[in-house]
């Protein structure tokens, strides 16, 4: 399960932030994840709830999720579609010369803090 390895290193780089900006506590920490970043949502919150208790600061830290939908674009007919629902292969067009543009990520995007 590498989602437990996803939490130390997000963990990490949190508390150098908060010992960088002497923050006291983190309550919240919003991710943005991609659809197919290939890390399971469900397993990142129980990995998450887990690791927290571990860490004074962060004890009592909520996660919050942003999904971000997969889109996938075609260099021959230039249109996007949605990667999930129609995979490497263009829905208008039937070409296979498209690539990913949304959907992989794996961003901090906020945290709240005291």
């Amino acid at each position: 399960m590498h989602e437990l390895g996803v939490v130390f290193h997000v963990i990490d780089q949190i508390e150098e932030l908060a010992e960088e900006n002497k923050l006291t506590e983190v309550s919240t920490v919003t991710l943005q994840l991609g659809e197919v970043s290939a890390v399971i949502p469900e397993y990142l919150v129980d990995c998450w709830n887990w690791a927290v208790k571990k860490h004074e600061i962060m004890k009592e830290c909520k996660l919050n999720i942003e999904k971000i939908h997969a889109v996938t674009y075609c260099e021959d007919c230039k249109e996007t579609y949605a990667t999930v629902e129609h995979g490497k292969t263009c829905p208008h067009c039937g070409s296979e010369h498209t690539y990913l543009v949304t959907g992989n990520e794996f961003l901090i995007k906020e945290i709240e803090a005291c």
